[in-house]
């Protein structure tokens, strides 16, 4: 067994560790990954799970084999969690490697291919901000998944964090993709899901220790919850040395020249009070603002805009934009300072409940069909923010303004798990 030399607390950049963990057998992971917790409703899960007793939704959100009207955050939820995940280990369907291991998850999806190194980060690579941020977390959220992980004593699925690439990295991922992966399957989603592991974890903590930080991509949540259970557990723990598997966190690294942004589009309930000729005025009042038959934007500072059954494109003018500003030149900022604030009267978007957010996934033909059935007012098609604004946002230590991404492909939940004991 490779011996736990990496987790004391050398001073490096990123510290990056392998762990033992517990996955499911060949045999049955396509009946075990699911979608993560977080992108499907209760009832959406309920029905992804139905019939399969062996989807770690039974884990992730376990809420679904409750009464529906149990609240999601109550005791029972996170018991039926950790009853359901000594299930999966006493049947076989979660088993743990004998060895400490790092592991390559790829995933291939509309012809592109992203590959993330799987291991643990130090918690306090996250308080010491080594792991930058982007994004203001919501305590209630926080709440749920730092007691998630402290009922099962374990990370249940990994946060996508994102870095700057290395030669040395890029290397070892590309040599030991040419080995038979352990898993290679395509989900429901049409994604093509590939996990291999690697024989020499030793040569990933290595590299990483070259690399000067890295970056919450998808899961600020569950990396802070990651962090707060981490420092619980610690505070339980009279004889903490230091040394203990609740000092890290699941994470799967992904080189931010993979990864893939889709637009967060919005829709806003109701018009403000205004009519449609007085909105249309208004809108035409910010920039450029015509019909047109391609609702997604062609660049950014561009914006699709749908009334009445009808598409508008609406252009910022580009001289008013000022670029050297890493979060005023952000499109969601752009949009709330613009449009959403003076046009639609719309407030903190964090808390105003006029507005809502659309997966990019979904694409602008849901939001024709919400505004065409009277659930909103305007649906409104956004550019997608870049992964290098990701970046100098994080570097500035700001904070984007709440839902400026959504990564495409997700990880698929239940194919690596880290236990905090």
């Amino acid at each position: 067994m490779l011996a736990r030399a990496f987790s004391g607390l050398q001073e490096v950049p990123i510290r990056f560790n392998p762990f033992a963990s517990w996955r499911p057998p060949a045999d049955r992971v396509e009946r075990v990954a699911s979608p993560p917790y977080d992108v499907v409703s209760r009832e959406e899960a309920a029905l992804v799970a139905e019939g399969n007793p062996l989807s770690f939704l039974h884990i992730g959100r376990s809420d679904i084999d409750l009464p529906a009207d149990v609240d999601p955050h109550a005791s029972e939820v996170y018991d039926a969690a950790r009853i359901a995940f000594d299930r999966f280990r006493v049947e076989g369907t979660l088993c743990q490697d004998a060895e400490q291991s790092i592991y390559l998850y790829a995933l291939t999806w509309r012809g592109r291919t992203q590959v993330g190194v799987v291991g643990c980060v130090h918690i306090d690579d996250y308080e010491a901000d080594i792991i930058k941020k982007h994004e203001r977390t919501r305590p209630e959220k926080e709440d749920d998944r730092t007691r998630h992980m402290v009922t099962l004593r374990a990370n249940a699925e990994p946060v996508i964090l994102t870095f700057r690439d290395t030669a040395r990295l890029h290397e070892l991922v590309g040599a030991d993709q040419q080995a038979t992966p352990i898993y290679d399957f395509v989900a429901d989603d049409d994604v093509r899901h590939r996990v291999w592991r690697v024989e020499k974890p030793g040569a990933y903590v290595a590299a990483f220790a070259d690399v000067p930080s890295c970056y919450v991509a998808d899961g600020h949540h569950r990396t802070a919850g990651g962090w707060r259970a981490g420092k619980a557990l610690r505070e339980a723990n009279p004889h903490h040395t230091g040394s203990e598997e609740y000092n890290w966190t699941l994470a799967a690294l992904f080189p931010a020249s993979e990864l893939t942004i889709l637009p967060y589009n919005r829709t806003v309930r109701d018009l403000g009070g205004r009519s449609i000729a007085e909105v249309r005025q208004a809108l035409a009042g910010t920039g450029t603002f015509e019909e047109t038959t391609t609702p997604e934007p062609e660049a950014s500072g561009q914006f699709g805009v749908y009334l009445e059954g009808c598409w508008y494109r609406l252009t910022l003018d580009p001289a008013s934009i000022d670029r050297t500003d890493p979060v005023r030149a952000l499109d969601a900022a752009l949009l709330h300072d613009r449009i959403l604030a003076p046009v639609f009267g719309i407030g903190d978007a964090r808390t105003d409940a006029r507005i809502d957010f659309v997966g990019g996934i979904r694409g602008s033909e849901e939001l024709a069909q919400r505004v065409d059935r009277g659930d909103a007012a305007v649906g409104i098609a956004m550019y997608p923010t870049s992964v290098e604004q990701l970046l100098a946002v994080a570097d500035a230590g700001s904070i984007m303004p709440p839902k400026s991404t959504w990564f495409e492909p997700k990880l698929r939940s239940g194919l690596f798990v880290h236990t905090l004991e």
